[in-house]
């Protein structure tokens, strides 16, 4: 008879991708995922993995490349956001269609953050990438999901690690990932000053085609990135969303936490796809290791 486990998919960005790795080893050595809850990234794999169409997803990817997730981003002059998401979502409905969440073989919740009324918003019904497109709208990168009296973002902002929608299914072990975990080496990048002043996005794409400005060129060659204003914001938001991780846990305790590095990757790095995987497969197999000798 197979171990079941409910599964909790963190929030993180492309580090997300990671999520692919830890099911595979989960299936790979027997258990049995009888449910799932996400924030942001973690809602997106965990809802196409509850769909069946995993393997499809991880096959598109693992075939991104830079130029191909740059071409993805649909801009916007908003100031709610950046990216619209339609092309995202466009391609997602191409993989996993858009299915009823209640109909869904494995149970699947994504939650979002209700700005309106400061809450979270647990999606268990309705149309499946309506829930996601919700759950993935981190503030000021993604535009948010405007819905009757509610402004809906990234479920990160209030529970990056969503455990207590997975309670009810009485699964054997509740297995948690996640994303924000501690780095492998200390690094610390400080922005510029001269980066205050400026729009914010174009300073990492340059996406106005115009060129370089004497100082800009200087500051490649230094050792240090600079760092524009977006990559201030979603390092505000992953810092954040690391200590709310850790209140989360520390409240309802998963019987197993597998931490992906913070440091792995960008939030934004999402051609990087079959690093990542392969990543949450290891650090997932490193912790069932040690999970499955404590059962012995």
């Amino acid at each position: 008879m197979k171990t079941t486990v409910s599964l909790v998919l963190g929030s993180g960005g492309a580090r997300g991708y990671s999520h692919i790795g830890v099911i595979e080893e989960l299936e790979r050595r027997g258990y049995e995922i009888i449910c799932v809850a996400g924030s942001s990234m973690g809602a997106l794999v965990g809802g196409v993995y509850a769909a069946g169409r995993l393997p499809e997803y991880k096959e598109w990817v693992t075939s991104l490349k830079r130029i191909d997730v740059f071409r993805m981003m649909d801009l916007t002059l908003r100031g709610e956001g950046t990216i619209r998401g339609k092309r995202l979502m466009t391609n997602l409905r191409e993989i996993v269609g858009n299915p009823l969440i209640q109909e869904l073989p494995i149970p699947y919740t994504a939650v979002a953050t209700d700005l309106t009324h400061q809450k979270e918003v647990w999606f268990q019904n309705g149309l499946m990438l309506d829930a996601i497109r919700a759950s993935i709208a981190v503030p000021g990168f993604f535009t948010p999901v405007f819905e009757e009296d509610r402004v809906l973002v990234d479920g990160g902002v209030l529970n990056p690690i969503p455990i207590i929608p997975t309670v009810a299914a009485h699964a054997d072990l509740i297995i948690a990932v996640d994303l924000n975990a501690e780095a492998c080496l200390p690094r610390v990048v400080m922005p510029e000053t001269r980066y205050l002043d400026r729009s914010g996005f174009s300073d990492e794409w340059h996406l106005d085609g115009a060129p370089q400005a004497e100082d800009e060129q200087l500051a490649e060659s230094t050792p240090h990135k600079a760092v524009g204003r977006i990559d201030v914001l979603l390092n505000a938001v992953e810092v954040m969303q690391e200590s709310l991780g850790k209140y989360k846990v520390a409240g309802y305790p998963p019987d197993l936490l597998i931490g992906i590095p913070k440091d792995a990757c960008s939030f934004y790095e999402f051609h990087r796809g079959a690093e990542m995987i392969e990543l949450g497969r290891e650090m997932a197999a490193q912790s069932l290791i040690g999970l499955e000798q404590s059962m012995r």
